[in-house]
This record gives C-alpha cells, structure tokens and sequence, in this order.
C-alpha cells in the first residue's frame, strides 16, 4: 500500500505531498506532544523490534545474500539500546530549563527559560547497511522529542524495508509514522518535501543532493554520513589489542559500516608484527571465508565490483596485497559476494582505495616514524567520521585529540563511542553535520524556544522611551565602557 511505484516525477511528488498532509495536520492538531504519547510510541518501537528477531534478521539475511544473524540481532541490541535510554530519560529532558537573567532585572522578578518544542514531521532517509538501528533506532530521538515521522528506508535492502513497512503498519497510524517505499526518483522527491526537519544517512556525495533538495524548502539537516576514518597505533600500544580490534572493525558486516577503520598508521619497525597478528586473528575467527555463513556479504554486484576494482587497482600498480583467507578460496564466480579480509600495504595516496570511503573488509596499512606527520596527513583530507588511536601515551592522546577534526573519537577500541547513548553522534564537515542519540538526538530534533517574562518594573520602558535626553546617553555610556 505504501510504495510509490509512479515512476513520473510530478505523479511521485503529489502522492508524497498527499502523505505529508495528513501527517502535517496531526501534528499541528496534536501541538505539544505530551510525554505519556512519545513513551508510548517509543514502547511501540521496542516492541516492533523484541516480537520480530527472526523475521527481521532473515530480510536482512536475504539483502545481503548472507549475512549472519548475529550481527543482525547485535544491530537490534543498538537500537533497543537508543529506544530504551530515551524512554528512561525523556520526561526529564522534557522539562523546561531555567536560565538566568541580565542584572539587575532578576532583582525585579524577570524570569528565563527554554521550552523544548517538538519540530512537527521529520524526514528520515536510512541507509541499507544498518537498516534496524539507522530507521528504528533513529525514531528513538524523533519520537521523544515529540515529533511525527515520514521514513524513507533504502531501496538496496528492499526486503528489511518491505519488513518495516509491514511492522510499522501493524504497530503506528500512518498520521504518526508512515513508510514509504521506492526507488531513486522516491528519494529525490522525498529530498524536496517541506519536512520539519530531515535526517539523512548515507554517502557525502548523496548528501550534497538532498541537503541542496531540502534548501528549497530552507528545511535543517541531520547529515550523518561517513568518510576515511583512521586508525593510529602508537608505539606505547598493546599490539594485539590493536590488531584484534581493528580486524573487527573490518569483518563486522564486512566491513560496510560508516564507522569502520578505513585505513590505519603503524610504526613501521611494528607493521609486519601487525600483518602476522592479522592473519592469526583471522585464522582463529574462521576456517574459511568463502560460502561462510558467519561471514557477511558484499550488499550488491555493483559494491562488489567496486571493492575488487580497487583491489586489481594496486595490485597493478605493485601494492603489496595480503589477502587474509585461511582456506585460499578461489573467490572468482561466486555467487555469494564474499571478500576475503584484505590489506594492502603502503597503497600510494593517489589510487582510488585511498581516495573513496572504502566500505568493505579491505584495509590500507601506512607506516610512520613520528606523530605529527600523522596528524598532517590526516588534516590534508576530508574530516572523518570518525578517528581511533591505541596506545597508553597522554601527550599523543591530547595531541590527536586536539590537533585534528573528527566527528567522534574512540581510544584503544574500534566505534566505543558510538555505543554511547551519553555521547553525540555525528559527523563535521564532509562526515556529516549535527548529532543524535540520547540528550543530544533530543534536543537535534525539538525547538528550543526562549521564553521570558517581564517582572513587576519594565527597566526598558523607565531608561529607554523616548523622548530620549541626556540620561540616557549617560547610561549607555557606563554600558558600553571597557568592563576591565
């Protein structure tokens, strides 16, 4: 009922529109969503989620032709996570916050606070990789601040989004929370619709579409979005931590994750103790790669040529490959998209593994000899979404800490941060704009009205009518002079 299969651009636009009215008017009806309605459906969420593991996570299983059920449920967990920490917290983030007042208008009863406003209707457009915890687990901020929402799950997980649409319907009235599914003229459309306010998921060069969509309406943006995230292992580090976490960070949904280390900086007197640790973690995780059903897939044929692209790209310009298998399967005419964990050591920054946002279990290995080089060549290039280090040393801690620009920072794990519902998310720059998750999703998505009121003496109105004199300009005088 809910996909948009009106390939015209006009025809597609009106059904949207059509949709957006309805749930427009609910939420102008509904004003000030009381908290009691936003638990309600955020319990609505969780249950969408406890009640349906299995058949969500074969969808899931079916979008990537092979991805195991585990790592499905590990993203339920991520979104139960964002749902259950706003229905323990919201009525007190609900509250008014009381802020001060100039001198000397408290003395006289003036008083200050901020009213946290629900938006109206959010736009959502989730991404295929996560499509649990990036379309539910993203609600969680929208609901509790009040909002309704129109959500827009991607068309490369056709089978998760038909789930959720068929779950939300069962569980939402299309005036709160509707679906919509279609294709790329879809998500254009959906772009342009004259949302509240529009959260967005996904690549920067999709990003720049919608964000210039959404302007012609002057609707904000939630852009969280992705990048070259990388990974500094400094000679106070414990190797095999290191090498055990980043590995996991490239074979957790193979790697197509925003957050995933892209590439990684060892000293080089420790890189051929990284590669041997690589391969032995690998070999202690699986016997094989190849048709493993513990290992995920390659999301589409167009990803995976991309992924091999880059691989035959190095190879051809004499980068060293190290493709970690333990079997030595024969991955040509599979059928199940699988790539084996690859690194590639010392790929020259002009080759396209080095350029893209790699999203695939392949990993670039760049040795060093002194830390600030590091931090040049990080700063060179796009601002990431994310960048880890390992070790125990505070000077370099504090140095990468404030000497480059990262949407979040992870210290001896791999994404830590982003489990947190106490910390923001979100990306700076070309990794994305604005945050969510707990406090800070609340507040992304509420309209932090100031509210004053005037106490019993107006001093505006004894200082500052006209007709003005001599006394006033005196006043203004000992208001403007040099406070020290």
């Amino acid at each position: 009922m809910n996909k948009i299969i009106d390939t015209d651009p006009a025809n597609v636009l009106t059904q949207l529109q059509q949709r957006f009215s309805v749930i427009k008017q609910a939420a102008t009806a509904e004003g000030f969503t009381p908290v009691v309605v936003r638990i309600d459906r955020l319990r609505r969420l969780e249950t969408i989620i406890v009640d349906n593991q299995r058949v969500l996570a074969e969808a899931a299983m079916a979008d990537f032709a092979g991805r195991p059920i585990i790592q499905t449920r590990m993203e339920m967990v991520g979104a139960l996570s964002s749902i259950r920490d706003a229905i323990k917290h919201v009525r007190r983030w609900a509250r008014s916050e009381k802020r001060p007042v100039p001198f000397p208008m408290g003395l006289l009863g003036t008083r200050a606070h901020v009213f946290y406003q629900p938006l109206g209707v959010v736009g959502v457009i989730s991404p295929w990789n996560f499509p649990i915890v990036l379309s539910l687990g993203a609600l969680a901020s929208v609901f509790a601040a009040g909002n309704r929402a129109m959500l827009k799950p991607s068309e490369l997980a056709p089978e998760s989004s038909r789930v959720m649409k068929e779950l939300i319907e069962r569980h939402f009235d299309p005036s709160e929370l509707t679906v919509v599914l279609g294709e790329a003229a879809v998500g254009q459309a959906f772009s342009r619709m004259p949302f509240d306010h529009l959260l967005f998921t996904g690549a920067p060069v999709v990003a720049k579409h919608v964000m210039a969509a959404a302007a012609e309406n002057l609707v904000p943006v939630t852009l969280e979005l992705g990048g070259k995230c990388p990974v500094i292992i400094g000679r106070s580090a414990d190797i095999d931590l290191a090498v055990d976490r980043v590995m996991w960070g490239k074979i957790q949904n193979a790697g197509q994750i925003c957050l995933a280390p892209d590439y990684v900086f060892v000293p080089r007197e420790m890189a051929e103790s990284f590669i041997e640790r690589a391969h032995a973690k690998i070999r202690g995780w699986y016997t094989h790669i190849k048709d493993n059903d513990q290992f995920c897939s390659i999301i589409s044929e167009r990803h995976f040529a991309r992924l091999n692209g880059y691989v035959e790209q190095a190879r051809e310009r004499g980068v060293r490959i190290e493709t970690i298998d333990p079997a030595k399967g024969n991955f040509t005419g599979q059928n199940s998209r699988r790539i084996a964990p690859t690194i590639l050591v010392e790929p020259h920054d002009d080759l396209d593994i080095m350029q893209d946002e790699i999203f695939g279990p392949l990993l670039s290995l760049k040795t060093y000899e002194s830390l600030p080089d590091v931090i040049d060549y990080i700063n060179a290039r796009p601002r990431p979404l994310a960048l880890y280090y390992f070790g125990s040393d505070k000077a370099e801690m504090r140095d990468l800490k404030e000497r480059t620009v990262s949407g979040g920072m992870s210290v001896n794990d791999i994404a830590l941060h982003a489990a947190n519902e106490n910390l923001p998310l979100g990306g700076v720059g070309n990794s994305g704009m604005g945050a969510y998750h707990g406090r800070d999703g609340f507040r992304q998505f509420s309209h932090a009205k100031a509210v004053m009121t005037q106490g019993r003496i107006s001093l505006a109105k004894m200082f500052f009518n006209p007709p003005y004199s001599d006394k006033q300009q005196k006043l203004l005088d000992r208001l403007i002079k040099k406070a020290y």
